[in-house]
């Protein structure tokens, strides 16, 4: 790798230079919100999808810490023991949105005398060794489920595992874990600090994040009986992590993949390691909302849209980037791995896919060959187009038909195929 520096420093420097001309067009998002989109479906985007669409409550907003003191007594929780005098707690399920103050230890034991660590110790937050204990971008985060919750009891036994595509901070992962915990369930948002990323190595860093996430989760569902796994993978980053993490529940007790009882496949995947798949995907990471990839097909102009000329030329410095990186022996084969076990390997859970035509990054075409050839294995497949939205937006462009796929997948599937077993 040593001799491929000299190669690529022009290319990561044109990279990082097209990723800084980015900043300003942020500030001026942050500044200058755009306008909510209407939410409202067509008769296009509605039959995309393999499922009826149903009525769905609006998802309540719930902080990432949300506990009260009768929830905490009725489940194990997996928080860690307390060392400080003082705790600050927010919880928005409150409709005031107020944040409160624990003011003693004494009180804090009560509230999490149930959450003890009987095992190892395992982090509320884990941090990157290159972050520090005050930074946002924790690799993965635990969020308890609201005391309000809907069907708390049902679903409080199951951890939804959130793996974030290429970029992807916790504050973007939050939205999709307050809807999940606003209905009763635990989440993890798991995500990989993008230096991490371009500094890949096999065995490095990543992987062992990987593994962290793994144990923990091993250790949670090894307490007690009944507890179960969703994995929710967004873009192709996610679900390669997903592989990875298989990979690794296989080979320290196969019995844990039947712990998994569903998989969301959300802007993924492209069963091959495609060169120009790789480079849209970081060309989106970099540049964000001035990416072609952040454009769906919302008008004709956004349907004749083309990438400007940086984007363009980051695109064809990319491609040849990748073309080299993936066909390395020790990359390849890892890839290769993953892949076969994504194939042929996955738990006999449900699987659901969430894609769109419009996606400049992830080719629907890609999306539905590869549910054809799930499907053709005996899996339990669905799947839904939203037509125009881009890539893993369609939460934010479709909030309704969004949740109610969701809904309709765990009503369905996951918590019906639980009732069975």
């Amino acid at each position: 790798m040593g001799s491929l520096s000299g190669i690529f420093q022009r290319p990561v420097v044109a990279a990082s230079a097209v990723a800084l001309a980015s900043v300003s067009a942020d500030l001026r998002d942050k500044i200058w919100p755009s306008k909510p989109l209407d939410t409202s479906l067509s008769s296009e985007q509605a039959s995309g999808c393999t499922l009826d669409l149903v009525n769905e409550t609006k998802w309540a907003r719930v902080s990432d810490i949300s506990v009260c003191k009768s929830f905490a007594t009725r489940s194990s929780l997996p928080v860690p023991k307390f060392r400080f005098p003082m705790f600050h707690v927010e919880n928005s399920c409150h409709s005031n949105n107020m944040a409160f103050k624990v003011p003693c230890f004494e009180h804090l034991h009560d509230v999490y005398w149930s959450a003890e660590l009987a095992k190892s110790p395992r982090p509320f937050d884990y941090y990157s060794s290159e972050c520090n204990a005050t930074s946002t971008d924790v690799v993965y985060r635990w969020h308890l489920p609201c005391p309000n919750a809907i069907d708390l009891s049902k679903n409080s036994k199951m951890v939804v595992v959130l793996l974030g595509w290429l970029g992807a901070k916790q504050k973007h992962l939050k939205k999709y874990a307050d809807w999940y915990t606003s209905k009763g369930f635990h989440v993890i948002t798991f995500t990989f600090p993008m230096s991490e990323v371009l500094s890949y190595q096999v065995g490095g860093k990543a992987e062992q994040h990987v593994e962290l996430l793994v144990n923990h989760l091993a250790d949670w569902l090894d307490e007690e009986d009944g507890k179960n796994l969703v994995f929710h993978t967004f873009s192709n980053t996610g679900w390669l992590i997903y592989g990875a993490m298989l990979e690794k529940f296989q080979s320290q007790d196969h019995t844990l993949m039947e712990r998994i009882k569903g998989c969301i496949v959300d802007s993924a995947p492209v069963a091959a390691p495609d060169p120009q798949v790789w480079a849209s995907g970081f060309s989106a990471a970099l540049l964000k909302k001035n990416s072609i990839a952040a454009k769906g097909y919302r008008n004709t102009e956004d349907i004749a849209a083309k990438p400007t000329m940086s984007e363009a030329a980051l695109l064809v410095i990319l491609e040849k980037f990748f073309d080299v990186i993936l066909n390395l022996p020790a990359v390849h084969q890892r890839l290769s791995n993953v892949l076969v076990q994504l194939k042929s390997g996955q738990p006999s859970c449900p699987q659901l896919y969430i894609y769109s035509s419009a996606d400049k990054v992830i080719p629907a075409g890609s999306v539905e060959s590869f549910i054809e050839a799930q499907q053709r294995m005996g899996r339990v497949v669905r799947s839904c187009n939203f037509k125009s939205t881009p890539h893993v937006d369609h939460f934010r462009h479709e909030p309704e038909l969004y949740t109610t796929q969701l809904s309709q997948f765990f009503k369905d599937c996951v918590l019906d195929s639980r009732r069975h077993n």
